[in-house]
Parts: structure tokens; C-alpha cells; sequence
């Protein structure tokens, strides 16, 4: 990356893939599935929707709570 007026971008990037790679392992364990980190080509891909699916619907919620 560049070192110019567009630096923060790349921090706020990073910020937020770490707040959706938290997400994404809370609300796995709410479901009961066990998520390392790093690669999970193990998942199947019921386990895997119902992970992101879960994601969705709290984003909704939150969304609408505002």
C-alpha cells in the first residue's frame, strides 16, 4: 500500500475484516459449530450458510433497533 492521504483507508479496512472475523466466530459458537482460524474447508456447506446466515439476520436486527 501507498503511503499517502488514503493510509487510513487501509487501517479502517483492517479494523472492520477484524470485527467480521469476531463476528463470524460468535456467532458460529452460538451455533454450536466449531470455527479455527484460518482455513475451514471442513465446514459443510449447511454449516457454512448457517453461519453466514446468522450473521445476516443480527445485522437486520441491529439494524432495524436503530
Amino acid at each position: 500500500m501507498s503511503n499517502n492521504s488514503n493510509n487510513n483507508k487501509g487501517v479502517m479496512t483492517e479494523r472492520g475484516r477484524e470485527a467480521l472475523e469476531r463476528f463470524k466466530m460468535e456467532s458460529a459458537n452460538e451455533l454450536g459449530i466449531n470455527l479455527k482460524q484460518g482455513y475451514n474447508g471442513d465446514l459443510t456447506s449447511r454449516e457454512a450458510g448457517s453461519i453466514g446466515g446468522s450473521m445476516v439476520k443480527k445485522m437486520i436486527d441491529s439494524y432495524k433497533m436503530q
